[in-house]
């Protein structure tokens, strides 16, 4: 009878001969490749928590929080984690929420769950605007603070010089309004963070890219003089939501308001291309910063803009989005780049992860690395650049003329606006950061409290740590 060795010799295996060690090589290789590397004289910041991307609104709701999934795993897949500043952020808190939101709306989220019927005629829920567009769904709240919590660190990055580009896909949810929900969306972080910008910067200028105005940002800062908000979306008042925006919304009407001509609008129709919109984008953007000056600049980068989104109009490539982002990023100032909408979780996932490159500088070669997770996501080609302007392209209805004219009415907006603001005259918001602190002192405290009040029991009480559980 042959004798079975109990233990075998153990041979190291070579490089590359275990799973771990081989999808390290190839990101690796990846990293190589592609030229990935921290940028030379200014830093990125990536923001993000993988709890919100558990999030489920419903089998037939547009809204996809696992884009977010896609996306991280398509920039992990490249390396670019390698070249930048990676935080897992934590919850917005109750407190830095209510900085902008009611109290009761959001006392209102943290309680409502699925299980509890929702009556039409109670006016005590409706005003809300819960439905079919926002539901209720299991860890609604904890979705709500876990994406604020990410855009309000990626925030304070900025403020406290730790970053110059902060990354957050997670936030950019424009349509929320102070009380209610609207579009997708609960809670409005992108004015959470300006509102935490503001604590440094004299005046912030937010760019939204989304295909839907953004209306929300725009309303919350109607009265201000200290944000210029700058919207590029389809407009159709009657037939595409929310039906605002147009050109002649501009801020109050009445010119003594602070707020008067720094809300601007760059009303499109359906079908612009690729060339047009950068043009455009360019004609519109280069006036703006010239004339109203601002300390740092906010961009929602909304992929239902792109082709073929579920709910998009447009005939738009991932590298023209990210030309917008690219040009953005030349001014130099602190740049918080934000997601929003895109409903082809995919071709979202594509564009956020080669916005994250255009952020970092790094040249991504077009096709997916091979071990990226879900590549068959992206079948049949695999590619990071798909022509998206062919997939179910609508006619350009968007006139040289017409756009001509769009550039015409925003230099003409641009001519009453009065040079940069004075801060000294505005109100500024009280600091978030201190908000934070407080918290995580109270955190502190209680878990001192608590480890006191233990060693009080021990003593003299059997062996240590009897209690502690």
């Amino acid at each position: 009878m042959t004798r079975t060795a109990v233990v075998n010799d153990y041979n190291h295996p070579q490089p590359g001969a275990t799973s771990t060690l081989t999808l390290d090589e190839k990101v690796s290789q990846e990293i190589l490749k592609n030229g990935i590397k921290r940028p030379k004289g200014y830093t990125v910041s990536y923001h993000a928590n993988p709890q919100v991307e558990k999030m489920h609104f419903g089998p037939k709701h547009p809204m996809k929080p696992w884009r977010l999934t896609l996306t991280n795993k398509i920039v992990l897949a490249y390396g670019m984690h390698e070249a930048m500043d990676v935080y897992l952020s934590r919850a917005a808190t109750f407190q830095e929420m209510t900085e902008y939101h009611k109290d009761d709306y959001i006392q209102f989220l943290s309680w409502v769950t699925p299980k509890i019927k929702l009556d039409p005629g109670d006016t005590n829920i409706f005003p809300y605007n819960m439905g079919d567009d926002c539901p209720v769904f299991d860890g609604l709240y904890d979705y709500c603070s876990l994406y604020s919590g990410a855009s309000l660190d990626a925030a304070r990055k900025l403020t406290n010089n730790q970053s110059d580009i902060a990354i957050n896909w997670s936030g950019g949810l424009h349509h929320a309004k102070k009380a209610e929900a609207s579009g997708f969306c609960y809670i409005n972080d992108i004015v959470l963070a300006i509102l935490q910008l503001l604590l440094y910067h004299p005046r912030v200028l937010y760019i939204d890219l989304d295909v839907h105005h953004g209306d929300g940002v725009e309303q919350a800062f109607w009265s201000t003089d200290r944000v210029m908000t700058l919207s590029l979306h389809k407009y159709d008042k009657a037939n595409f939501f929310p039906g605002t925006g147009g050109s002649d919304d501009t801020g109050p009407k009445n010119s003594a308001n602070p707020g008067a001509h720094h809300s601007l609008n760059v009303p499109l129709q359906d079908g612009i291309d690729d060339k047009s919109y950068v043009q455009l984008f360019k004609d519109v953007v280069d006036p703006i910063v010239g004339t109203y000056q601002p300390t740092a600049v906010v961009i929602q980068c909304g992929g239902d803009s792109l082709g073929g989104d579920r709910l998009g109009c447009f005939n738009i490539n991932i590298r023209a989005h990210g030309a917008c982002v690219e040009y953005t990023k030349k001014l130099g100032l602190p740049l918080l780049v934000l997601g929003g909408g895109g409903y082809t979780p995919r071709n979202v996932a594509r564009l956020w992860a080669h916005e994250t490159s255009v952020c970092l500088g790094a040249d991504l070669h077009p096709s997916l690395p091979a071990h990226t997770p879900f590549i068959e996501h992206f079948a049949p080609d695999k590619s990071l650049y798909p022509e998206l302007s062919q997939t179910g392209r609508y006619d350009n209805k968007n006139s040289d003329k017409y756009l001509r004219d769009i550039v015409t009415s925003i230099r003409e907006q641009l001519r009453y606006v009065q040079g940069s603001p004075s801060v000294q005259l505005q109100h500024i918001p009280p600091d978030l950061g201190a908000v934070r602190d407080e918290v995580e002192r109270e955190i502190q405290e209680e878990r001192e409290a608590r480890d006191l009040g233990r060693r009080r029991r021990e003593r003299g009480v059997g062996a240590r740590g009897e209690y502690a559980h």
